[in-house]
């Protein structure tokens, strides 16, 4: 499994006109214009010359060594290994470059789940329910590794111990943790499946490359999900790209209030599938049950009333101890209760030391 010359000798390209395809995504209306030109016509874009003498001097030995020395596997379009949805594309790249087990793309259906960078602790929380509940359903998690919502959903996806392999697709070098503050998942991602690239490794990304990354994330994705986003949020891209190459979207409900709520309300005001749980993903994945019937909600989980109406103030907002004990004769009770409905995982501490609600593994089914 390799790639060939022009596939690599195109990649050096793209990789050497990177500050000039910074001034033309912007300019155009549809960014994969760019990305789809031939060869030539991307070397008319660099008046410097630079681009046309790096694609001359082009040694295709020299590009092989680079990827293997950075432990990195390449595929490109002529190989039969390249995955099929990523080629549905009018801008497919013509390599990837892959760290970890490159057997992870394109072996079953997957789902993107992708977000806002500056997540709130309901977003985090359902990204990470999502990814751990669809791997414990088999279903692969492909997402961008980024601050947010896209690390929370691949953390979730790795908390699964048989889950199948998670892809992540990064805008620089696939062999450098991007951001790197989340090394330590990256190291995860490639063990347990794979870091994915178009560019060459130690490639430094340029701001349009963030958005050609989600092209990918959506690409190799046979649908995608939108757990939390800002109505001018980069990941909306990702469901932009989904839907040009017909592929379902579907989005989480946020409260109206929240700007972090806005894009995804916004995806489903224009049609985009409301994401209830778990089970609407898998729906949507993989059709109806062969009888018509709609599955079946997970059984609620009984507690007490004292506790019910303990987590009930919780999901209402009022998650701090001020706010939940009303005299000091009934602080010990509720401190003792809200350690109960921690052990059963029904709540946990956020930041700042409030209690929030936290998601079943069953991804969303709430007792």
């Amino acid at each position: 499994m390799t790639a060939c010359d022009a596939c690599l000798r195109r990649t050096t390209l793209i990789a050497a006109l990177a500050a000039r395809l910074d001034i033309e995504w912007r300019r155009r209306s549809a960014p994969a214009a760019v990305l789809a030109l031939p060869d030539a016509a991307l070397l008319a874009l660099d008046p410097t010359g630079r681009a046309e003498r790096v694609y001359s001097g082009f040694a295709s030995d020299e590009a092989r060594t680079l990827a293997e020395r950075a432990g990195l596997a390449l595929i490109c379009r002529c190989d039969a290994a390249y995955p099929d949805s990523l080629l549905e594309l009018a801008d497919a790249p013509a390599v990837l470059h892959v760290a970890g087990r490159k057997e992870s793309l394109g072996g079953r259906p997957a789902v993107a789940i992708v977000g806002a960078r500056r997540g709130t602790s309901y977003g985090i929380e359902v990204a990470r329910a999502l990814g751990r509940s669809l791997a414990a359903a088999g279903v692969p998690v492909v997402s961008g590794m980024a601050l947010g919502i896209d690390s929370a959903a691949h953390v979730g996806a790795l908390d699964h111990p048989a889950a199948p392999a998670p892809v992540a697709v990064l805008a620089g070098g696939a062999d450098v943790p991007y951001p790197a503050s989340r090394a330590r998942l990256y190291g995860r991602l490639v063990e347990h499946g794979c870091v994915v690239s178009e560019l060459p490794p130690g490639f430094a990304a340029f701001r349009w490359c963030f958005v050609a990354r989600n092209r990918i994330i959506a690409g190799l994705a046979d649908l995608t999900v939108v757990v939390e986003a800002a109505e001018r949020s980069g990941s909306l891209t990702t469901a932009d790209f989904a839907a040009q190459v017909g592929r379902p979207v579907l989005a989480v409900p946020g409260p109206i209030t929240s700007r972090f709520s806005a894009g995804t309300n916004g995806l489903i005001a224009a049609g985009a599938g409301v994401v209830r749980g778990t089970g609407d993903v898998l729906d949507q994945l993989r059709g109806p049950a062969p009888d018509g019937t709609p599955p079946a909600p997970p059984p609620a989980v009984p507690i007490e009333p004292r506790l019910r109406r303990l987590l009930d103030a919780v999901e209402r907002g009022h998650g701090s101890l001020a706010e939940l004990i009303s005299g000091a004769e009934e602080s010990a009770q509720v401190l003792r209760d809200l350690t109960d409905l921690e052990l059963r995982g029904m709540v946990r501490r956020d930041f700042g030391g409030r209690y929030v609600r936290a998601l079943e593994d069953d991804g969303l089914g709430l007792p």
